[in-house]
C-alpha cells in the first residue's frame, strides 16, 4: 500500500451548486484528491469563504484560471461554468494531457451549428469538441471508457432520456408523438440572484417556462435521433416546482404494439438497464417520487401502459445536482479511469 497515489483532481466554477456538490462527493471519494478550485468572479476568497459549513474540511483557495497551472497540478479538471467559457479553455488543457469533464452545454453536440443556433455563441474549437463523447453512461459506458473529453448531459436531458431511451432503442413507440413534461426545483436555476428564484415569486406557485424553445430540446433530440436511427422531434416542456432539489419527467409516447402492458414494458426496462447500477426500475403500480432521489446519484423509473390510448407513459425521478449534475460527471471520471462506476458515490437518499 505504500505506492498509493490519488489522482489530483480541479474544479473550475467551484462557487456555483454544481461546484460545492463536486466538492463534496470528490472530498469523500477514495482515489482522488481535491488540489485546486477556481473561478474567476470568487479568486482570492477561501472556499469556506462561500461555504461556511465546509470550512473546516475544505482548506482551499478559489484560485486564478489559468489553464497552464491548472494542467501542471491536475490530471483531471472538472468544468461547473456557464455556457460559452468552457471552450474557451478546454483546447489547452486537452492539449496538455487532462481528462477534462464540462458541466455546461459547450460539447453536447455533435453539430456545432446546432449548439450556435441555440446558445447564440460561435465557435472555434472544432478540433477538441469532435473529440468529445456525451456523458450519459447508461447509454455510452464504452465511448465514455476511452475519452478525453465529456460532455456531461443537462439535467432534464439526463431524466428524459433514460425514460425514453429503451422505447426508442428497440422502436417500442412512434417517436414522433413523444411528449416530455418535466418539472425542477430551484436549485436548477443556479446559485445567481435572480428574480423567478426567490421565496417570494417562486413558492405556492408553479409555472411553465421555455415553452416550444427550452435550449435542452436539440440535446435532447440529438440521443432520441441516434438511438431512433433517423431524425426525431420531440415536445419538451420545463416546469419550476417550489423546492430545492429534485427533477421529475412525465413521458408520454404511443406505442407501436397496443399489446404491450405494464409487466411487459417493466420487464424490457429492467433488461435494458440490468448493468446500469444507478437506474432502479419500480415494480409494477409503483410510480417514483423526487424524494427517493434526493442526495443519492440514482434514477428511479415507474413504467405504465394506457390500453384504453395505446400509450406508454414513464415516469423518472433524479436529484437534478447529483445525477443530473455532478454525480453523473464523477460516475464518468469513474469509467474514464476504469474504476468501479459505484465509486465514491451516494447509493441511498436523504429520506424523507
Amino acid at each position: 500500500m505504500g505506492n498509493f497515489r490519488r489522482v489530483p483532481v480541479g474544479i473550475v466554477g467551484a462557487s456555483g451548486y454544481g461546484g460545492v456538490q463536486l466538492v463534496r462527493l470528490l472530498m469523500e471519494h477514495p482515489e482522488v484528491e481535491l488540489v485546486y478550485l477556481g473561478g474567476e468572479s470568487s479568486a482570492g476568497k477561501s472556499f469556506g469563504d462561500l461555504y461556511p459549513h465546509l470550512a473546516h474540511t475544505v482548506n482551499l483557495p478559489i484560485e486564478a484560471v489559468e489553464p497552464e497551472v491548472i494542467a501542471h497540478r491536475c490530471e483531471v479538471v472538472f468544468l461547473s461554468l456557464p455556457n460559452g467559457l468552457a471552450c474557451q479553455i478546454t483546447p489547452q488543457l486537452l492539449e496538455k494531457g487532462c481528462k477534462v469533464l464540462d458541466l455546461s452545454a459547450d460539447y453536447r453536440f455533435n453539430d456545432l451549428a446546432t449548439y450556435t443556433s441555440w446558445y447564440g455563441q460561435e465557435r472555434s474549437d472544432r478540433t477538441a469538441a469532435a473529440t468529445a463523447v456525451y456523458g450519459l453512461p447508461e447509454l455510452y459506458r464504452d465511448r465514455i471508457a476511452e475519452a478525453q473529453l465529456i460532455g456531461c448531459p443537462g439535467c432534464y436531458p439526463t431524466a428524459s432520456l433514460l425514460a425514453l431511451s429503451p422505447l426508442l432503442k428497440q422502436g417500442l413507440i412512434v417517436p414522433e408523438t413523444a411528449i416530455i413534461d418535466a418539472k425542477s426545483g430551484t436549485s436548477g436555476g443556479g446559485r445567481q440572484a435572480k428574480v423567478n428564484l426567490l421565496l417570494a415569486e417562486a413558492d405556492n406557485s408553479l409555472a411553465a417556462y421555455g415553452v416550444v424553445r427550452h435550449r435542452h430540446t436539440p440535446e435532447i433530440e440529438q440521443i432520441c435521433s441516434e438511438l431512433a436511427g433517423h431524425e426525431v422531434t420531440v415536445q419538451f416542456t420545463p416546469h419550476l416546482i417550489p423546492m430545492v432539489r429534485g427533477i421529475l419527467a412525465t413521458v408520454y409516447a404511443t406505442l407501436r404494439d397496443p399489446g404491450l402492458g405494464r409487466d411487459d414494458l417493466i420487464t424490457i426496462y429492467n433488461a435494458f438497464y440490468r448493468n446500469s447500477p444507478w437506474v432502479k426500475i419500480c415494480e409494477s403500480g409503483v410510480y417514483p417520487q423526487t424524494k427517493w432521489a434526493c442526495g443519492s446519484n440514482l434514477c428511479y423509473i415507474g413504467v405504465e401502459a394506457d390500453p384504453r390510448t395505446g400509450r406508454i407513459i414513464v415516469m423518472s425521478a433524479i436529484d437534478n445536482l447529483i445525477k443530473g449534475q455532478a454525480g453523473q460527471a464523477i460516475q464518468c471520471l469513474n469509467l474514464m479511469m476504469g474504476w468501479d462506476e459505484t465509486l465514491g458515490l451516494p447509493k441511498l437518499g436523504f429520506y424523507p
